[in-house]
């Protein structure tokens, strides 16, 4: 009981810290009116969120070996709580982008500390349910967010997302302050200031390369000169890495054949994920002329069967081994996406609910035991780097499958202005289109990881 209460504490920050950033998306035209900021500005809401969220998951295993789990859990917490009171009380926007940036240092403790605790503490027999109970808190986010935030702003305000969410953040406080005990460490390690800092170049220019992709075009020079940049970036940084005895982030993982295909389909499935997110209410909207809620709601119920599965799947793994749920999931994922493809002009709001449902049926097999079979190919020394690098690439990547959904969507939409909803559909289908490929270059991956 001490561990599942443990993964419920860390895992009300990641479900808080998801629900807020999806929850959030709903009410960017409200906080467009009330701080009278444009489209490119109000993103950053969710932006600067994932570009601190990214950056403090990197550093997790450099924390994990310098502090205790309850020094971890009250920083975390702390921050989260703090940032949370903030957004709600926000006079003015740049309060709310510095109390939703404090938001992601909360939620880049957490996330990665809880599946830290999972690997360390679970019993290996028992170690895909508890890695499916991990995953279940969050994966139930997305579902929540954009049916909450659309509730709450219309029948309340945009400031009582955040009021709302501290009274679960006080049962996280209460339930991690009674389970995370005083504890020693061993020798601490150098953090190395000009590694973190190539660090937080590299991922800031990606960031922003991809929010201005969407509307400047992925050939503009700033664009590009942003991407080569963080690619010099972080091959500075692996460069210094290789010759550091205790590096920020060790890469030596990459040595792992099994860990880099799992990463590799994570990333896919990461990136596909969030590119679906905002086709989906962007097409009903648009093409079949639903209204917002109505758009939220598409997502729900494959979103609450993928949390659930999530459980079952680590069962599976436990009893079967990791072959059969992943690639079971990974083809239930390229099923989807077909089907999303050949529909993809004409899609209805049924088959949005059918679709998404065997999508997240797949999602739910999938990425949590990837996640587990992943980590567990690695040394144990090694893992809290792969947990680390999984986490944090996956808000990379996340960012990077909205800007190209975005990108496809809004190149059609120039190129037929005159037709908005069949622009909005064809866009959509090239998205669809291409998440086929990848998802299938995704599976190929997996099948290897499982057979090595």
């Amino acid at each position: 009981m001490s561990l599942i209460g443990k993964i419920v504490a860390m895992g009300v920050m990641s479900f808080c810290g998801v629900v807020s950033e999806t929850a959030m998306n709903v009410t960017f035209p409200t906080l467009m009116r009330e701080f009278s900021i444009t489209t490119d500005t109000v993103q950053w809401v969710t932006t600067g969120y994932l570009l601190i969220l990214s950056l403090v998951i990197t550093l997790s295993s450099y924390l994990k070996r310098n502090f205790t789990q309850r020094t971890l859990f009250f920083t975390a917490i702390g921050s989260f709580i703090t940032a949370t009171a903030l957004c709600s009380w926000s006079p003015c926007f740049g309060v709310l982008i510095g109390g939703r940036m404090l938001q992601g240092i909360g939620t880049g403790i957490a996330l990665p500390l809880m599946f830290n605790i999972v690997m360390e503490e679970s019993p290996r027999e028992k170690l895909g349910l508890f890695m499916g109970i991990a995953t279940l808190i969050t994966a139930m986010a997305p579902a929540v967010g954009p049916v909450f935030g659309g509730f709450v702003v219309e029948y309340l305000g945009w400031r009582d997302i955040f009021l709302i969410l501290l009274i679960p953040l006080v049962l996280s406080l209460l339930i991690g302050a009674r389970l995370f005990h005083p504890s020693k460490i061993g020798a601490r390690s150098h953090f190395h200031v000009l590694d973190y800092l190539l660090i937080i170049i590299g991922y800031s220019a990606f960031i922003i390369a991809m929010v201005n992709a969407s509307h400047a075009g992925w050939l503009s020079v700033t664009v590009i000169t942003l991407l080569i940049l963080a690619i010099a970036a972080m091959l500075l940084f692996d460069r210094r890495s290789r010759r550091e005895p205790s590096p920020l982030l060790r890469f030596e993982i990459f040595r792992h054949s099994s860990f880099v295909c799992c990463l590799s389909a994570i990333l896919v499935i990461q990136f596909a994920t969030l590119a679906i997110g905002y086709a989906i209410p962007n097409y009903s909207q648009l093409v079949n002329h639903t209204g917002a809620f109505v758009a939220g709601c598409l997502l729900v119920p494959g979103c609450i069967l993928g949390a659930v599965l999530a459980v079952v799947g680590g069962t599976i793994y436990d009893k079967l081994g990791p072959r059969i749920p992943i690639i079971t999931g990974m083809s239930c994922l390229l099923l989807s996406m077909i089907l999303f493809a050949i529909y993809g002009r004409q899609l209805t709001t049924m088959q949005f609910y059918l679709f998404y449902i065997v999508y997240t049926l797949g999602q739910g097999l999938s990425v949590g035991n990837m996640l587990t079979y992943s980590l567990s190919t690695l040394p144990k020394d090694l893992a809290p780097d792969g947990n680390a690098l999984i986490n944090s690439l996956q808000q990379l990547s996340g960012a990077a499958g909205t800007a190209v959904a975005a990108t496809f969507v809004a190149s059609a939409q120039a190129a037929l202005p005159s037709d908005i909803a069949t622009a909005t559909a064809q866009g959509t289908c090239y998205t669809f289109f291409l998440l086929v490929m990848m998802i299938f270059l995704a599976l190929v991956a997996a099948t290897h990881a499982v057979k090595s």
